[in-house]
């Protein structure tokens, strides 16, 4: 687990239940997921799959076995674990969540011929795939970007379905105005960043 200046009782919570927390000081989630990165790296023996999965209670990690299934029984290289409608609790995704997904799912589709139908945060990657990606995004756009990596470089991939509930705490994303704009831009930017790129 990886505590992004966390303010609350996560960190000691997660340390109890045995998890390995590390610190990461620069807020952004991007910054977040690449400290978890480079805590792997770090390590002398890599995993053969990555799971990436919010700290905030509306995944269900129960569900992982499902997530990584493709990769290990089709060796598929990229899992999205979908928030559709009928397994998501009502309230759980807001309207900027749902506009931002529709809209940036429909632009992959468009430019790149993508058959993405979410952002999710809740993934799975194999390790060897991951590095080729060469994640650099520090905040919002972590998530689009490894979509958007993962399609040039023809990467196979899937979505499965997945329940989702309603977060604890307000989201720093899309609980404001400010992080739901913020968050807005900077996925539009990888898009149309990669529908340009040569």
């Amino acid at each position: 687990m990886v505590s992004n200046n966390s303010t609350d009782t996560t960190e000691s919570v997660a340390k109890q239940a045995g998890a390995t927390v590390l610190q990461e000081n620069r807020r952004g989630y991007g910054y977040a997921c690449l400290k978890g990165m480079e805590y792997i790296s770090a390590k002398e023996k890599h995993p053969e799959i990555v799971v990436f999965l919010d700290g905030d209670y509306s995944d269900y990690p129960e569900q992982l076995p499902q997530l990584v299934a493709p990769i290990i029984e089709k060796n598929i290289d990229f899992v999205i674990g979908a928030r559709v409608k009928r397994l998501r609790e009502d309230g759980s995704m807001t309207f900027p969540q749902r506009f931002g997904n529709w809209l940036a799912t429909t632009l992959m589709a468009l430019f790149f011929n993508s058959r993405f139908t979410d952002l999710g945060p809740f993934r799975a990657i194999t390790y060897k795939k991951l590095l080729e990606l060469g994640m650099e995004d520090k905040t919002y756009g972590w998530t689009v970007e490894m979509q958007l990596k993962a399609l040039k470089k023809k990467y196979s991939y899937t979505e499965v379905p997945m329940k989702y509930r309603n977060r604890i705490g307000t989201s720093k994303v899309s609980g404001t105005v400010k992080g739901a704009i913020f968050a807005g831009v900077k996925i539009l930017s990888w898009i149309f960043k990669y529908t340009f790129k040569k």
